[in-house]
């Protein structure tokens, strides 16, 4: 697709810059982004893929916006309280460029609507506040072979990578979800606002670095991050042969759900 006058306008910082130009802005706006969760995470990701200019952007959620939420998922507002999360967002995303379509999905992503939803993306950005989401969206992503970015906050720490196909995926890190018992949520244990956009901006720049094809990829990478100390860490990882999802001899074959405990209002 050709820039229009007013696209040249808006994106004409992405224009001048080196690796991206015009070529990468447009594949920007013919690429499709699934982000899910509308919450800490999904918020930035959304906002600066918005500005951005990514043409489609997906939102999957079925949750309501709550006063507690308004600490760190800044697309929504106080007017959006008890509104739907996708509801919100979406009205947010248009203020900011009526360039981006939003493609709502009022749901919980399940094993049962998961490869039909994410089958109709080019990229996938997990803003998830619960293990058994995460390991959904990997399994799901890998089967089908789609580049998806990862990503978890708690307190005052934050860590995220990013699975393009042969490459490490979530399993090959962490094989099993962990006990009930050994989860906490951050309605338990509280969690630094800000650290949300510190996450959530990594994860919105490792998409666009992806669909624009400039840049290295948090690929067989964990980065992890300490908002106290300001310390950053980069955790060097390889695909595993005997991952139970990717590996020589997978023994997941389908989806499966997880029992999980979200971080409640």
């Amino acid at each position: 697709m050709e820039l229009d006058p007013l696209q040249k306008r808006r994106y004409s910082r992405h224009l001048i810059l080196e690796g991206f130009g015009a070529e990468g802005q447009e594949r920007l706006l013919s690429a499709k982004v699934l982000i899910v969760g509308a919450g800490g995470l999904g918020s930035p990701v959304a906002m600066y893929l918005a500005a951005a200019g990514t043409g489609t952007v997906g939102l999957i959620d079925a949750d309501t916006v709550s006063l507690s939420n308004l600490q760190r998922q800044i697309i929504h507002s106080t007017a959006d309280v008890n509104r739907p999360k996708v509801d919100s967002a979406a009205e947010h995303i248009g203020a900011l460029n009526p360039d981006v379509t939003v493609v709502r999905h009022p749901v919980n992503l399940t094993a049962g609507n998961a490869c039909d939803v994410i089958g109709g993306y080019d990229y996938v950005i997990d803003g998830t506040d619960n293990f058994a989401s995460k390991y959904l969206i990997n399994d799901a992503c890998v089967m089908l072979g789609k580049p998806f970015s990862i990503g978890g906050i708690n307190r005052y720490q934050g860590q995220l990578m990013t699975h393009v196909p042969g490459s490490a995926c979530y399993r090959c890190l962490f094989p099993e979800p962990p006990a009930d018992k050994d989860v906490e949520t951050c309605s338990v244990t509280g969690v630094l606002g800000s650290i949300a956009g510190i996450c959530g901006t990594l994860l919105a720049t490792e998409c666009i670095k992806f669909l624009v094809g400039y840049g290295e990829l948090l690929t067989d990478t964990l980065l992890t991050f300490d908002a106290l100390t300001m310390q950053f860490r980069r955790l060097a990882t390889a695909r595993n042969p005997h991952c139970p999802l990717c590996g020589g001899h997978p023994s997941i074959t389908e989806l499966k759900e997880y029992s999980f405990r979200p971080c409640v209002n």
